[in-house]
């Protein structure tokens, strides 16, 4: 595998190269289980399950370790138990349940781990000590803050200088800091939310600590890969890694920082705090999950992606043209086969999924123009590579009747019979007439020789 990826640290693609390739290592910060997760929280989630299926294929699914953090300790989430009147974990399980679901829909796959805060609080509480112990962290005021002074290299991940740091950071102004960019690692818990024991006083962790306490726990450190969104860049993996390598790990805690770019609405990031969100949740029961998930590949990684009903729209599209190739090219018997290397290549170069789409389109139309002959490897070809990142597991057919509940399948099917016997007896105003009412619910017939198939049609959806 020649994998190259776009290093935050470094500010270039580098060939990837494990510490150690029987067991490469990757952790992504997850969702603050507080409500239903919007479509610009999916598109990390989809980036690096891509990252971990190529991962996989590389070096052994056995080989390769995938956490992603679950944060179930928050002010957001105890607001909500609060207004609900319920424990915090009655809020948590219920989002983390509708996380789990959604993000299924999406094609992604299960992390090997998925830590919790609350369950890591014996951690949390380990590494705040280590740091303290270390002069890296003081205690004032029942806060423990970090010493960012303690870290001569705070600032290098973001490339930030301190002054701009301050200015730029949600930095909270107290009197108990040393220095305006200290940030808190462990803070007296407030009326009404949960509370844990430690030694700097009752209280609950800050939300930089609970990430490197659990990678430590579930990973250790090093790790191969850290990924997230480009809004986590400063300050919490800016913070992440200064606590982390303060902790007695040496001086690297990353080997490759990745991060995907925004999701925007119009010319705005998607998020709750701007209230311009779209749920996964709600998008989910509308569309495809394949075409979600295209559309949130459509663009690469670093970019970013404007979301519209368009951008689905075109993804569904999309998807018609290769299942539509493959659906005429049902009767073939595809060969087992390994994505095309131009497909491959494409995903090498740090993941740059349009190119890889394109190369998915040339598969496509290679397998409707060759001879028979070749025509079970080209659609073995074309199959293994789609699947490999998460595309063209549906049956052709039921793809593009997917939308149709069973009592409109059963009513469809009744009408294409009909209107088969129709056109063997030459009665061309019943068939006419059928075909008409059948155009009415939406549906589209496609004739062939031995009788006909249908889908349903979409808005803005291509030809096949």
């Amino acid at each position: 595998m020649n994998l190259v990826l776009y290093d935050t640290m470094t500010r270039e693609k580098r060939p990837f190269t494990p510490g150690d390739p029987e067991r490469v290592t990757m952790y992504v910060c997850g969702p603050t289980v507080y409500n239903y997760a919007h479509i610009g929280n999916a598109r990390p989630v989809v980036v690096f399950d891509l990252l971990f299926r190529l991962l996989r294929r590389a070096y052994g699914a056995e080989h390769v370790i995938y956490a992603a953090n679950v944060t179930d300790v928050d002010d957001r989430i105890n607001q909500k138990a609060i207004d609900e009147g319920v424990a915090i974990d009655v809020i948590t399980t219920r989002y983390l349940d509708a996380y789990h679901a959604d993000m299924s829909v999406l094609g992604a796959l299960r992390p090997n781990f998925e830590p919790r805060a609350t369950e890591t609080m014996a951690e949390i509480i380990d590494m705040i000590g280590r740091l303290v112990r270390n002069n890296a962290a003081y205690q004032a005021e029942g806060h423990v803050l970090f010493n960012v002074q303690a870290y001569s290299d705070y600032g290098k991940l973001s490339g930030r200088s301190m002054d701009d740091m301050i200015a730029g950071a949600r930095v909270e102004v107290a009197p108990y800091k040393q220095h305006p960019a200290d940030f808190v690692l462990w803070k007296p818990s407030k009326p009404g939310e949960p509370v844990w024991e430690s030694p700097f006083g009752p209280g609950r962790p800050g939300w930089h600590i609970e990430c490197s306490a659990m990678i430590e726990k579930t990973l250790g450190l090093p790790i191969d890969i850290h990924g997230g969104g480009n809004d986590l860049i400063f300050p919490h993996h800016e913070n992440e890694m200064a606590q982390g390598i303060c902790a007695d790990h040496g001086t690297e805690y990353a080997r490759y920082w990745l991060h995907n770019g925004f999701l925007n609405m119009g010319h705005e990031k998607m998020s709750k705090s701007l209230g311009n969100v779209v749920l996964a949740h709600d998008l989910v029961s509308r569309y495809p999950g394949e075409a979600l998930r295209w559309a949130l590949l459509a663009s690469h990684y670093r970019q970013p992606l404007a979301w519209s009903d368009e951008t689905v729209d075109q993804a569904k599209s999309g998807l018609d043209r290769l299942y539509g190739v493959l659906l005429r090219a049902a009767t073939v018997e595809a060969e087992p086969s390994a994505p095309g290397v131009g497909f491959m290549d494409a995903l090498e170069d740090d993941l740059n999924t349009p190119r890889a789409y394109a190369e998915l389109f040339a598969m496509a139309q290679q397998l409707e123009a060759a001879p028979e002959e070749d025509r079970a490897h080209l659609k073995g070809e074309l199959l293994a590579s789609g699947q490999l990142i998460g595309f063209l597991k549906a049956d052709p057919e039921s793809w593009f009747q997917g939308g149709a509940d069973p009592a409109m399948r059963a009513r469809i099917d009744a009408l294409i019979a009909e209107r088969f016997t129709a056109r063997e007896a030459k009665d061309w105003p019943t068939a006419d007439r059928i075909r008409a009412e059948l155009t009415a619910m939406n549906v589209e017939v496609m004739d062939n020789p031995t009788g006909a198939t249908w889908r349903l049609k979409s808005e803005g959806a291509g030809s096949t």
